[in-house]
């Protein structure tokens, strides 16, 4: 969990406080030790200074038994280890004192300068102060205790005012922070929290330092702003709702009017599709009721009947399989979704028509291709429609191609259809695949293949539509999912 703002702060502070304090404390430790050692030296200097001096002036009035006498007396005084008396060639005439430092002074001396130099004694570190006469020279070691013994408590009081002062500072420093960071911001926070709960104003406290007062502020401008951005977004899609749903209720009427329209459409083909053969039908039945007629003539005349309502049949046929595109013909429709099989098929049974003596069909079948998910049936009415229109687009010339391809597309097949034709006009392109649209001759086709061929495509999931970019010609593109 990453700490808060307080903490990194205070860690922070108190990081600043090691680097100031410690160094701090080490210098003062090192000073105290230094001047107390200084003052000592002076102490012990002054001191062996007056011993000598008294020892000098005894020196003068005593005999050596009494200067001795009294330089025994002077050992252990203000501590005072040992005294040496030397003559006018430096060689010591009498030595009191620590042995070891008394061993320490049996050596000659100069005699013509003082001198103040360290020693070593039983008690530990000693200062030796040199003072010369006309009568020669005394030395009075004076005893120098250990500094460090003296200045630890001074260090201790040092460290703990130290250490006082920094806990106290850092107390101080989390109750400010608190009450001036801290507390604030929990407050701009859980304002923050109740306006995304849903509250519509944000509370933000007044007083405090001045940067988070005037975020509060901030935050709270912001927060209005947001409120009424919010309102008038609601407003908008109120009103987007309100569009959306004149927008539907203008689609149903145009739905129900485009379907009117449709039925009407049908009405009509249907009346003049099946209205021409119908008056042929009752015209013969009216010569054939007459009588009168040969026997040949009869014969013709049941014929022509025969056709015609052969070809009211195939209409009703083909427009209940545009009422119903997925619904099978028969058994075969249960057959696979074989493509090649279904293109070789077609061009087995169109290769024999008439009306493609003088047109070349190309064929271009990839290998290998997946099954789709329309019958082979299916796709056999479908190939042989849209090539039996391509070979009627290309009757009146000669030399014509119609070029039948397929190959795999997407995760399916694509089955192309064109041809070098006259191609579909503009003013038919648009409404192609509606039923009874037909660019050939009355007589010539319902006007339902092309319906037909959609409805069964689109049942199996696929599509197809006319290439209008296509330059020259028709260009028919069907996209099949693979089964």
């Amino acid at each position: 969990m990453k700490p808060g703002l307080r903490l990194q702060i205070l860690l922070l502070l108190g990081g600043l406080m090691v680097l100031s304090f410690v160094p701090l404390f080490v210098a003062v430790a090192t000073y105290t030790r230094v001047t107390l050692s200084q003052l000592r030296i002076e102490s012990a200097r002054s001191l062996g200074r007056a011993v000598a001096g008294h020892v000098l002036e005894a020196r003068a009035r005593r005999t050596p038994d009494e200067l001795r006498s009294l330089l025994d007396a002077e050992i252990g005084a203000h501590g005072v280890d040992a005294i040496g008396v030397y003559a006018t060639d430096g060689k010591p005439t009498l030595r009191v004192g620590d042995p070891m430092l008394v061993d320490a002074l049996g050596q000659p001396i100069d005699v013509n300068r003082e001198a103040l130099f360290e020693m070593q004694g039983s008690h530990g570190r000693a200062i030796a102060v040199a003072v010369p006469d006309a009568r020669g020279l005394v030395v009075a070691v004076v005893r120098a205790d250990d500094i460090s013994s003296r200045a630890t408590p001074l260090v201790r009081l040092v460290g703990l005012y130290t250490g006082v002062g920094a806990l106290a500072l850092l107390v101080a420093a989390y109750f400010a922070l608190t009450r001036l960071i801290v507390r604030p911001l929990d407050t701009i926070t859980r304002g923050a929290q109740r306006v995304a709960d849903g509250a519509r104003k944000l509370e933000v406290p007044s007083s405090g330092v001045r940067e988070l007062v005037e975020l509060g502020h901030s935050l709270r401008t912001m927060t209005d702003a947001l409120v009424a951005e919010e309102e008038a977004l609601r407003h908008k899609v109120d009103e987007v709702e309100a569009a959306t749903k004149r927008l539907a209720e203008a689609q149903d009427r145009l739905v129900r009017s485009e379907r009117l329209a449709s039925v009407g459409r049908l009405a009509a083909g249907l009346a003049h599709e099946i209205g021409n053969p119908i008056a042929a039908l009752m015209g013969m039945q009216d010569l054939l009721l007459e009588g009168g007629l040969s026997e040949a003539e009869q014969q013709d005349f049941l014929k022509r009947m025969q056709r015609e309502t052969e070809r009211i049949h195939r209409i009703l046929r083909d427009l209940l399989q545009f009422a119903r595109p997925g619904a099978p013909q028969d058994s075969a429709d249960d057959s696979d979704g074989n493509v090649e099989t279904a293109i070789y098929d077609t061009v087995a049974l169109v290769s024999p028509q008439s009306a493609l003596k003088d047109v070349e069909l190309a064929v271009d079948v990839h290998p290998e291709l997946p099954e789709v998910t329309l019958s082979r049936e299916h796709l056999v009415q479908v190939v042989l429609n849209l090539v039996l229109n391509a070979a009627d687009a290309c009757a009146d010339k000669k030399g014509e191609r119609i070029t039948l391809s397929a190959a795999p597309h997407d995760s399916g097949v694509r089955i192309v259809v064109e041809d070098d034709g006259p191609g579909v006009p503009e003013t038919v392109r648009g409404k192609l695949f509606e039923p009874f649209v037909t660019t050939k001759e009355v007589g010539k086709g319902t006007g339902l293949g092309l319906a037909v061929c959609r409805g069964l495509i689109e049942a199996a999931g696929g599509s197809i539509q006319l290439d209008e970019a296509h330059p020259g010609g028709a260009r028919f593109v069907i996209d099949l999912p693979a089964s």
